[in-house]
């Protein structure tokens, strides 16, 4: 599963055989086996359950510290990476396709898994939760393309986001939220239907029919981003997405997201990847060769 490189970044293209909707791991180390780890991130959405583990989980909202119990939610192409101690180590890994919250009609789900999440439970939930999770392992065993399958994996993404606490650097908070992020729809739905958005904050809240410093407000109480950093993000994954499936040029994609410039194109995504969209498509093809 882990592919290694000198530019500090693990990148997976896609793990997800051609043809599934989601697949299901267990992974487990025995104390002092050695682990290693570094950031990286997929271009599948991404739920890895601790049963076991002691360490740090470094993500876009910071670092904290992970325990037996929780939960990380990591979005399809957003960095992260973890540094855990030599303690044994268990956790189940489930990764699926973004298009599976809107095949299956989860629209609040995937509103709340727009960023990377932390989780925590009670006891009872927690329990709760392994049920579940071994039941989608052995149907996925069973038949991973089956009504069964795709149903329990529905049930347990609707019961973490509905019983979960987020766990945040120096605080925490409800995963639940109020109803207010649905006023941010109409630009959210922009950005999942097309590649570019070229919409100005003023534009974007107008869109949204509330005034720009409610919704500038409101996006960065979301997505703990402001929106013009999030316009940039949304170019660079899309850049990322081209260079993995296209043959389009480096010169070519930096236009067409309307970067001023290739050299700017190139620069952002190094600062962002922390390599270049050049050496990022070759470690694709290599992975894929």
């Amino acid at each position: 599963m882990h592919t290694r490189n000198k530019a500090g970044i693990h990148c997976e293209p896609i793990s997800i055989k051609p043809g599934y909707q989601f697949e299901v791991h267990r992974v487990a180390y025995q104390r002092n086996e050695v682990y290693a780890c570094m950031m990286h991130f997929h271009q599948v959405h991404e739920f890895i359950i601790f049963e076991d583990v002691q360490g740090m989980y470094y993500h876009s909202q910071g670092q904290s510290a992970i325990q037996k119990g929780d939960v990380v939610f990591t979005p399809a192409l957003e960095t992260h990476d973890y540094e855990l101690t030599e303690h044994a180590k268990a956790w189940y890994i489930i990764q699926f396709m973004p298009q599976f919250l809107i095949d299956n009609g989860l629209l609040y789900e995937e509103a709340i898994l727009s960023r990377g999440l932390q989780l925590r439970f009670s006891q009872q939930d927690w329990q709760s939760i392994q049920q579940q999770v071994n039941w989608l392992e052995q149907s996925y065993l069973d038949d991973p393309h089956s009504v069964k399958s795709a149903t329990l994996l529905k049930l347990i993404i609707i019961w973490l986001v509905a019983q979960g606490k987020a766990v945040l650097p120096n605080a925490e908070r409800a995963l639940v939220t109020d109803a207010s992020y649905k006023k941010l729809s109409p630009i959210l739905s922009l950005f999942r239907e097309q590649d570019v958005v070229e919409l100005t904050l003023v534009e974007a809240a107008a869109m949204c029919h509330i005034s720009t410093s409610y919704f500038s407000r409101m996006f960065k109480r979301t997505f703990n981003c402001n929106y013009s950093q999030f316009v940039v993000q949304h170019k660079l994954y899309t850049s990322a997405r081209w260079l993995g499936q296209s043959e389009k040029s480096i010169t070519q994609i930096s236009y067409d997201l309307n970067f001023s410039n290739p050299s700017h194109f190139i620069s952002m995504f190094k600062r962002y990847f922390s390599k270049t969209p050049n050496q990022y498509r070759k470690a694709l093809r290599k992975q894929l060769s």
